[in-house]
């Protein structure tokens, strides 16, 4: 999957440092996610309901 054009975005609780983040980017299919540290390495893709699922799952923590 070509990720080339995806606008990434941190977290607005992203700690000032910026070293343990990782970043989002919308995808026509769903939503990809990188380490900050890393955004060259490899990426995770989720289907949209899937993210949904996992981020209602952290909220709650």
């Amino acid at each position: 999957m070509d990720l080339s054009n995806v606008r990434w975005r941190k977290a607005s609780r992203s700690s000032e440092q910026g070293d343990q983040c990782i970043e989002v980017g919308a995808t026509l299919d769903g939503v990809a996610v990188r380490d900050s540290k890393n955004p060259e390495g490899p990426k995770l893709i989720f289907g949209q309901a899937d993210f949904s699922a996992i981020a209602q799952a952290i909220k709650k923590l």
